[in-house]
């Protein structure tokens, strides 16, 4: 079965000076995959989700998301992804009612539009006893979810997770991630970064970095045999030693 190229990525690289944040970093990514940008904080990572995103210039090299050219066409890219990081901020002083309407205003939603994607967003998060009340009052977990259905209310084909299970315990890690699944299930490719080896486990196939460049690639099962591993942690300690 031939499937959709919905990332490419050729020799991606940036420097900050003489320091080298994203070393020569290659890939592609499958239209509907979950696919895992793993590395220890500082690896590389947040740095080459920025230069996928159009937030910032490749020193070199070159990127298509989404079909469009992520140095030449930024705007397009933007307008054709969702984005989600862990200090993605909802405003705690809104109604999840108010925060989906404010980022489908961003979005360049019609008022149509909103008015739909509130009423879908609420009733399959089960949000609608609390609609009207401030965010600030949500348990992490609803704040989470509601976080990522917003950064997906323009429907985009591909969405970009920045450590976005970051500081939160592993309940709410785990049932962030079936929210995720929901997600693939329904065609969208899920960009996640994070530290948390046991996420790999999560995704159909994972890169793993290492101060800036790409150690290994491929589905975690493979991964484990590769590196004669019984976890993906135990895979990334023999990268990272």
């Amino acid at each position: 079965m031939h499937s959709e190229t919905i990332i490419q990525v050729n020799g991606l690289t940036k420097r900050f000076g003489d320091f080298t944040a994203v070393n020569e970093i290659t890939f592609k990514v499958d239209k509907g995959e979950i696919f895992g940008f793993l590395g220890a904080n500082g690896a590389g990572k947040t740095t080459a989700i920025k230069m996928l995103i159009g937030l910032s210039k490749p020193t070199k090299g070159s990127g298509k998301v989404a079909g469009f050219d992520i140095e030449k066409q930024a705007e397009h890219v933007k307008k054709n992804i969702g984005y989600m990081s862990q200090k993605f901020s909802l405003y705690d002083d809104l109604t999840p009612k108010e925060n989906i309407r404010f980022y489908g205003g961003i979005y360049g939603l019609s008022r149509n539009e909103i008015k739909t994607k509130t009423k879908e967003i609420l009733e399959e998060l089960d949000l609608k006893s609390v609609a009207n009340k401030t965010v600030v009052s949500l348990p992490l977990g609803w704040k989470q979810r509601l976080a990522f259905a917003i950064s997906m209310v323009h429907d985009p084909d591909i969405v970009f997770l920045d450590e976005p299970t970051g500081g939160v315990d592993p309940k709410v890690r785990r049932e962030f991630w079936e929210t995720i699944y929901q997600a693939s299930e329904k065609g969208r490719t899920v960009f996640v970064t994070t530290h948390y080896m046991d996420e790999a486990e999560y995704c159909d196939r994972v890169s793993i970095m290492v101060a800036g460049k790409i150690e290994a690639l491929d589905t975690p099962n493979n991964l484990k045999q590769q590196f004669n591993a019984t976890s993906m942690d135990e895979v990334f300690l023999k990268l990272a030693r």
